[in-house]
């Protein structure tokens, strides 16, 4: 019986752990749950009924050549009065106008399967939605969806938005033989530095909100700007139960991927690329949606790439819906202006995120928020953990309150100054807030700047912790109109400059912050006639540089 027991114990606990394995294997996503910081209903793969038709069987060609819009759109059809279930996309080139979402349908791409939207700009009618958070028109969406349930793309293939015929370019952006080769294909050039695919483009960009056009009341006048609408390449709005997975997803005329006002959104697993230089070429921007996982992806894009959003300005304010509940886990980001970024548009709110083992390789800015006067909205909530970071072209964590439209590495590029010391403004509904946000274990090598969190001095970012972070940089953090501040275990090693630079800043609390600097700069610098309360612990008070001006009473060092 001695032998036995210690046997059949060993069984009993085999047993124990296989019966919790097939539990747990029964949802694939039930770890990103276990110490979520916040209450967050279960996010379940839609499911399909058990039938499945061919783009092949309703007259589909995949030779690249043949236009397939009526077949997508007649197996759509057919497949949605059978009750739904999954189109099938076969290995081939499969050439087509715009593809319409309908209900209960898994569009699969089988292992070799290219979509391939056309470029011709007369198949894409013009259609109410939003973009850049503001309610407006543009041109349909190559794949798009309104007011759906349980709808789904997968697979191993691609997908592919012919986003040249729509994109302008920027000269500085691309080598002098791609700027002359496109350049010579026609269109319209703006400055010498700015090029449209055609004149009428090039016009209504001038007279528009960043991407947006204004103040247009009659069919004429939509029709006139026609080329400047360029679409997003997935466009889901107000959509239940979305799932992506596998796919990819490249070079879109706009955004590539826009879940708008959608509940339960799975993203896993898929490749997003668009060219470095092209313009909003975005990956996935998430607007106003509830319940949402993105995980296991990759993303090389021409601008930001993980994106929240919640609608811009008073469009913003007025629909009122946050995007609230997200989680976002081993992603990886190579190209693009932000890795993990919240704004511009976030009037409606964003709320209770989490950010969790995630890199990013070469991105303009890692962890990015931004927005500015005018925007409204608030933002907390938001966790952050386990992100590591390489060659980073400007601040490794970002929050930006005076954005205006370029990305950080433009800005610089410009010459463009930083807001100091400006006067505060009355706070109103349009005041935007940034508060409740934690991050811990982080590591970048090779920034340009550890870290910048520029608020408004009417409005301070406030309760901002960051905890365990190791960060080389030619600079060091520089922290403005901040307030509730703190730092736990957190080195800064800047080739110049001190690693830690605070100006207006209220009630910032240090304990073990470090740096490696053996050309006797100071490791903490203060400035500015509203910093007080910096309470440092470990800091000896040599190593703090106090500007004229400041009030070194308010400065605290313990042992």
């Amino acid at each position: 019986m001695k032998k036995i027991f210690p046997i059949l114990l060993v069984m009993t606990l085999l047993i124990s752990c296989r019966e919790h394995t097939q539990v747990n294997s029964g949802y694939p996503y039930a770890y990103l749950y276990e110490e979520l910081p916040f209450d967050m209903p279960r996010v379940e793969i839609p499911t399909f009924p058990d039938q499945q038709v061919s783009v092949a069987d309703f007259g589909g060609k995949p030779d690249g050549i043949t236009l397939n819009t009526k077949a997508f759109d007649d197996a759509m059809q057919a497949l949605s009065g059978m009750g739904g279930g999954t189109l099938v996309v076969p290995k081939g080139i499969w050439f087509t106008g715009p593809i319409v979402f309908r209900s209960n349908i898994n569009l699969h791409l089988e292992k070799g399967a290219l979509i391939l939207f056309s470029p011709d700009k007369d198949l894409y009618p013009l259609v109410e939605t939003v973009f850049e958070g503001l309610d407006t028109r543009r041109c349909q969406s190559p794949i798009s969806g309104r007011n759906l349930e349980n709808i789904a793309i997968t697979g191993e293939g691609s997908i592919n938005g012919s986003g040249e015929a729509w994109r302008p370019l920027k000269k500085e952006k691309v080598t002098e033989a791609h700027w002359r080769k496109v350049v010579g294909s026609g269109g319209a050039v703006l400055n010498d530095n700015y090029w449209f695919p055609s004149a009428a483009a090039m016009e209504a960009h001038q007279r528009s909100d960043m991407n947006v056009p204004r103040a247009l009341t009659t069919e004429e006048e939509w029709m006139e700007v026609r080329d400047f609408l360029r679409p997003v390449m997935v466009s889901f709005i107000e959509c239940k139960n979305v799932y992506l997975q596998g796919v990819l997803f490249e070079n879109s005329p706009a955004w590539n991927i826009h879940p708008l006002m959608c509940e339960n959104v799975i993203v896993d697993g898929i490749l997003v690329r668009n060219p470095s230089y092209s313009q909003n070429g975005d990956g996935i921007d998430l607007e106003s949606c509830v319940n949402s996982i993105i995980v296991n992806s990759i993303f090389d894009v021409g601008d930001d790439a993980i994106c929240i959003k919640s609608g811009k300005d008073e469009d913003g304010r007025r629909r009122g819906r946050p995007t609230v509940n997200l989680i976002v886990d081993n992603c990886k980001v190579f190209h693009g202006h932000g890795g993990f970024i919240v704004g511009s548009e976030m009037s409606g709110g964003v709320r209770n995120i989490s950010v969790s083992n995630c890199q990013f390789l070469g991105t303009d800015v890692g962890l990015r928020f931004k927005s500015n006067r005018g925007r409204g909205g608030v933002v907390e909530n938001i966790h952050i953990s386990d992100i590591y970071m390489f060659n980073i072209t400007t601040d490794s964590f970002l929050f930006d309150l005076y954005y205006g439209g370029k990305s950080a590495s433009e800005s610089l590029a410009d010459g463009d100054t930083t807001p100091v010391d400006q006067p505060p403004f009355p706070v109103s509904e349009e005041t935007p807030v940034f508060r409740n946000i934690y991050v811990r274990d982080l590591v970048s090598r090779n920034a340009r700047r550890a870290l910048f969190f520029n608020g408004l001095p009417e409005m301070n970012i406030e309760n901002i912790h960051l905890e365990n972070a190791f960060i080389t940089a030619r600079y060091g953090a520089e922290l403005s109109e901040s307030k509730e501040i703190t730092f736990n275990n957190v080195t800064v090693i800047p080739e110049e400059g001190p690693a830690y630079m605070l100006h207006n800043v209220k009630q910032f609390t240090a304990d073990g912050i470090f740096s490696d600097d053996e050309k006797g700069n100071p490791l903490v610098e203060i400035t500015g006639e509203r910093s007080e309360a910096v309470r440092l612990t470990g800091v000896p008070r040599e190593q703090v540089e106090i500007a004229s001006g400041a009030d070194s009473s308010e400065v605290v060092c313990l042992n």
